[in-house]
């Protein structure tokens, strides 16, 4: 799709808009209500659906369908990403009412680290077509990754012991406890970090190792740098709200992990597919039609599959502990 310079402008600025109107809301820090969360969800969600929509009415049917194929598998891996959050926000002990302070400027972080991988990688693929297969290799290992990880039932860890994490800290000196929102503070006529700016530096760094899967995934999808960008960006406007509105649900989907495997992988053959085609190969292409199908098909298996296994688990349990007392 060719979008003009102008075009770009209005687009940044808009989002520019809508994350001062989120940081507006969250300013003040407070626990956030499911109620709220859920509200801000929809509403995340809804612009957009209202902005995937314009592009079919405005641009392009294809661009709209990348935008949405690009959006679903970006919402995907953010929700997987939610796991670590949590891991990080408890293991540093975050207070729940700073917990939606953490979350906004790590989507910030977020926002800008893949504004520089995402125009990393469009010049990369404009004058290198063979990287597809490097993207489409790393997509592949990371969906075996992934499923050998979740068999062997490993959880993801926090950043705690990060090498560059841990030579901040020592080079700046660390709080014993959070100041409410400071990031740092005076100390014996030292200036010293707070470990809620340990926290968003954690956030941060993990951001970056997230960036490493889905940006290829999403280039697998469309080489639009407009709609890889904007995908991207509705992808992580509603994250803090979904945190808050899924968190108790997350260990809920167990087979996360498997469907998030064959999404990649499923990229990762696209990717491979789109080299050789490039390289003058006569091999089939994947549509997007068919890739947004084979997306939202998984997606819908893996979840009903996670809360049939979760039902199942939770009655085998039950039913143990009804056992108990005539056992003893």
């Amino acid at each position: 799709m060719d979008v003009s310079l102008n075009t770009w402008i209005i687009t940044i600025l808009a989002l520019a808009a809508l994350i001062a109107v989120d940081f507006f809301i969250g300013r003040k820090p407070h626990d956030v209500s499911t109620k709220e969360a859920g509200i801000w969800t929809v509403v995340w969600i809804a612009l957009a659906v209202i902005f995937g929509l314009g592009l079919l009415v405005f641009g392009e049917g294809k661009a709209s369908g990348e935008f949405f194929a690009g959006f679903i598998t970006e919402k995907s891996l953010s929700v997987d990403n939610l796991f670590v959050f949590v891991l990080i926000m408890a293991k540093f002990s975050v207070p729940s009412h700073l917990q939606q302070r953490v979350l906004l400027i790590g989507v910030l972080i977020a926002l800008v680290l893949r504004a520089i991988f995402i125009a990393a990688g469009a010049a990369v693929i404009a004058n290198f077509s063979w990287v597809f297969y490097i993207f489409g290799a790393f997509l592949i290992y990371t969906a075996w990754k992934l499923v050998q990880e979740a068999r062997a039932g490993e959880e993801a860890e926090a950043p705690e012991d990060n090498a560059l994490l841990k030579k901040i800290e020592n080079k700046f000196g660390v709080a014993d406890q959070y100041h409410g929102t400071k990031l740092f503070i005076q100390k014996n006529g030292k200036r010293i970090l707070t470990p809620l700016m340990v926290v968003m530096l954690a956030i941060g760094m993990t951001d970056v190792l997230f960036a490493l899967d889905s940006i290829p995934a999403i280039f697998g999808l469309t080489q639009d740098p407009y709609i890889v960008f904007t995908a991207n960006a509705f992808a992580l406007m509603g994250l803090r709200q979904l945190y808050f509105l899924i968190g108790g649900l997350l260990k809920k989907l167990v087979h996360l992990s498997y469907g998030l495997s064959v999404i990649l992988g499923f990229i990762g053959v696209k990717l491979v597919l789109h080299a050789l085609h490039e390289s003058g190969v006569k091999v089939p292409e994947i549509s997007i039609a068919v890739s947004l199908s084979v997306i939202c098909a998984v997606l819908v298996v893996t979840t009903i599959t996670s809360l049939m296994a979760n039902k199942k688990r939770e009655a085998a349990e039950a039913a143990k502990e009804d056992k108990a007392p005539i056992e003893s």
